[in-house]
Parts: structure tokens; sequence; C-alpha cells
């Protein structure tokens, strides 16, 4: 036996030794009950995945936070002379997912960069109740650092911005004489993803099974009637055919735009990170409308700035200014006049007063707020159609799925109602606001802005 082995206490020992075991016998178990069919091999995997990873942090672990040495220096956050006698403190730095040691009093004694990035963290750790105001969670760590065993806690917030998140919450036993007894070791995994996955999956299918029942059923009726009493009627069989096509380009769209809305949703918690020119999109959108325009005479005018850089992902911003535009060339009269400008450089005082114009008479409305973030500057996009305008009652409901205003007769193709819903979910991606003002009888004006740079995240609370 070496001499590092001799001079090891033996409760370290036996820990790694029943660390391991515990882990093989769970890998072991998980297996058997894959190959027996009790649960999918994928299931088995994931859980079997988790456990190795968890019993790797507590077996690193056991060697810096239960052996013998001073609690104070060795676990002060941001005390680096510590860290580099302890390779498990570089490995645990390295890690991908969040990690946190929380010692008494709720106090977070060490947290690795990357529990520091998604909790928003300081530079230096204080109380966990500060930055993680989950009353679960809270109590789960007291129960532990009373010497109650592992728990695992869910929770979910809505704002800023929805986020799905699983906390381990596993006891750490110290054996320094005169040291609290327990602290409590939290390993946070982001399960946003994969909630939004399997609500996009029941979403699209339950949206598609609904909008797409009538187009299917009209289809339906046209062939049989073409197989039946129409088969040698020529002007029937071409007037049906002309409706057939109408009906499959209008599901097409629809399955088109409902995709478009369940990425947006998938990645609507993940900011962008690219740079890219709101101004460009919208020019780039007016000269690929014109075909849409051009039969009834409408005019889109450009004005304002002619370069303005935003934080964006290029084609979600240029599907926001496609939406906005063509949705004014839909209710927009023959003849009209169409007015897209941009304004590069806004702060947060000049929102109200460039998204009112329309006077005190017109309805306003904040379909989604830009980030709270003090200093933040904006880059604003506008479109002002020449429409029969929207009456205030029906504004707050302009972003929902498939809703349309009574009365409002669109352009000769008929929209799937998604266009604003997928603006309103790429604009709280990119943490920007949206705004309408609508007056009957005078037209509507849609507003966006983008901030031209992301402020440093929040923190994750309920």
């Amino acid at each position: 036996m070496s001499k590092d082995s001799r001079s090891e206490p033996d409760g370290h020992r036996l820990r790694r030794r029943d660390t391991v075991a515990l882990t093989a016998i769970a890998v072991a178990v998980l297996l058997v009950l894959a190959i027996t069919g009790a649960v999918s091999l994928w299931v088995a995997l994931s859980a079997a995945s988790s456990i190795a990873a968890l019993s790797f942090i507590y077996f690193l672990l056991i060697s810096t936070v239960v052996a013998p040495r001073p609690a104070s220096p060795a676990l002060a956050p941001g005390n680096r002379s510590a860290d580099t006698l302890s390779p498990a403190r570089e490995i645990l730095d390295h890690l991908p997912f969040p990690v946190m040691l929380v010692g008494p009093g709720g106090r977070i004694e060490r947290a690795n960069p990357a529990a520091h990035e998604f909790l928003g963290l300081g530079a230096e750790s204080g109380l966990l109740s500060a930055s993680l105001r989950q009353p679960k969670v809270l109590e789960a760590v007291s129960a532990v650092l009373k010497g109650e065993k592992a728990r695992i806690v869910e929770y979910s917030t809505v704002a800023p911005i929805e986020s799905h998140v699983r906390v381990h919450v596993i006891p750490l036993k110290a054996e320094e004489p005169g040291a609290f007894p327990w602290r409590a070791l939290l390993v946070l995994a982001d399960e946003t993803s994969s909630k939004r996955a399997e609500r996009m999956r029941a979403d699209f299918l339950a949206n598609a099974s609904h909008e797409l029942r009538t187009p299917l059923a009209s289809l339906a009726g046209f062939i049989e009637t073409l197989r039946g009493h129409a088969r040698d009627d020529i002007a029937a069989r071409d007037r049906f055919l002309s409706i057939m096509q109408d009906q499959t380009e209008r599901m097409r769209r629809l399955i088109n735009d409902l995709l478009s809305l369940s990425r947006v949703e998938m990645d609507e918690h993940v900011p962008p990170s690219g740079e890219a020119d709101l101004a460009a999109m919208a020019l780039d959108t007016i000269d690929s409308v014109g075909p849409l325009a051009k039969p009834r005479d409408i005019r889109i005018d450009f004005e304002g700035d002619r370069s303005a850089s935003v934080v964006g992902e290029r084609d979600q911003l240029f599907e926001i200014a496609q939406n906005l535009i063509e949705n004014a060339i839909k209710y927009s009269g023959p003849g009209s006049r169409i007015i897209c400008d941009i304004h590069a450089d806004i702060g947060r005082e000049d929102i109200e007063r460039l998204t009112s114009c329309l006077g005190p008479e017109a309805g306003r409305l904040t379909i989604a707020a830009p980030a709270r973030s003090a200093g933040t500057r904006f880059a604003l996009l506008r479109v002002r159609d020449a429409g029969k305008g929207i009456e205030r009652r029906h504004l707050p409901r302009l972003s929902e799925r498939f809703y349309r205003v009574d009365g409002q007769k669109s352009g000769p193709k008929e929209g799937t109602g998604l266009g604003l819903a997928i603006v309103k979910h790429i604009v709280s991606r990119h943490r920007g606001g949206f705004f309408v003002e609508s007056l009957p009888g005078e037209g509507s004006v849609f507003s966006v802005i983008i901030p031209r740079h992301i402020a440093e995240t929040p923190a994750k609370e309920g």
C-alpha cells in the first residue's frame, strides 16, 4: 500500500468503494430492465448516463469537500490558491452543466462557471435564496443540510423567458472536527428544450389536424365530383381543379407556417448571438413581395435609416419583415400606399413616441415587452398599412394562433392566421418589443424593436 493510501482516512476509501459499487449495480439493473422490455433502451441509457455523471461528481468531491482541511479558505468563492491544489475543482470548473456547493445558512460556497452563467451569479457568491427564488429548491436544500436524503426537484418559470429545470440536491457529509456536518451539492439540468419539443409535437398535431380538416374535406368532395357526374364537364373540371389548387396551396402555406412557429418556439429561450442588419432585411423583403403588391397597384415606400445593426438571426429578422409587410399588402386596398421605416438607434425613452403615430383616439397594445435592461439601445422597424383598421377590442388577440378579425377581408391569397404569432415569438427570442396601434378608418401600424446588443442574462427565477 502506498504512503498516500495509508494516510487517507478509511471513510474516504469506503465512500469511493461504495459509490463505484452502487453505480455499477444501478447501471446493471437498468440494463436488465431494458433487455427484458420493462423500459425502453433510450430511457435506460439516459438514466444510466445521469447516474454515472452524478456518481462521478460525488466521487471527485469526496476528496475535496470532506477531506480534513480548514473550512473557510478552501471553500471561499474565488480562492484560486486553494483551487490550484485540487484537480477535482478544476474538473468541476469545466463541467458543461451548473453545479453548486451550498453550506451552512444556505450560502453558496462554490459554483462552477456554468452555474454562474445559468443563474446570473455575481463575482462573489452569496445566499442561494438571493439567486434562485424557488421555494421547492430552497426547502430541499434546507432538508439536505439537516442530513436528510437526496432529493430531485423540478421547477418552471415563464418570465422573462419560459424555462424548465430539474435540480438534483445531494447531501455531502464533512468530517473535519467542529465543522458544520452537512453540505448540499446542487446539479441543475435545463430541460427546456425537451419540454418544448414535447409540447411542439402535441401542438403541431392538434393544430394541423384541426386546420387541415376543411381543405382536405373540400378536396375529397371535388375529387368525388370529378369522378362522378362532372367527369365529362370540361368547364366544371377546370373550375374545380383551380379551386383544388388553391386549397392545396393553402395547406402548403399552413404546414410551412406551423413548422416555422414550432422551430421558433423551440429556441425561444436561447437568445441569438449573431449580428444582422434590420434595415437590409426590410429592403430585401420589399423587393421580394413586389409581385404581390404590383397587381393591386400598391406602393411600398421605405423611409428612415438604410443601415441598422442589431444582435439577431438574419433569417428570423427577414421573417419578421416579411410577415408584417405581407400582412400590410393583404389588408390594404388597391392603389394604397404602405410605409416601412427604420430608426437605427433609439433608447427606451423613445419607444412610446415612435410607436404612436395615429393620434390619441387610436388603440394601442404592447404584444411583447422588451427586456428591462438599463441603457439598452434598439433599432425600430415600423410598418403602416392603409387598411380598414382594427377595433380596440380585437387588439389583445391579434397574436393568437389562427385568430382573424371579423370583417377583415384579406387579399387574393388567404393567410394562415399564424404570421403575427410567429413575429411575437421571434421578437421574444431576440429580447425585443412588439407593438400595434390601430384606428378604424385610418389603418394600422405594427412596430418591432430589436436590441443593438444583448445585456447580461438575468437570474432565472420564478
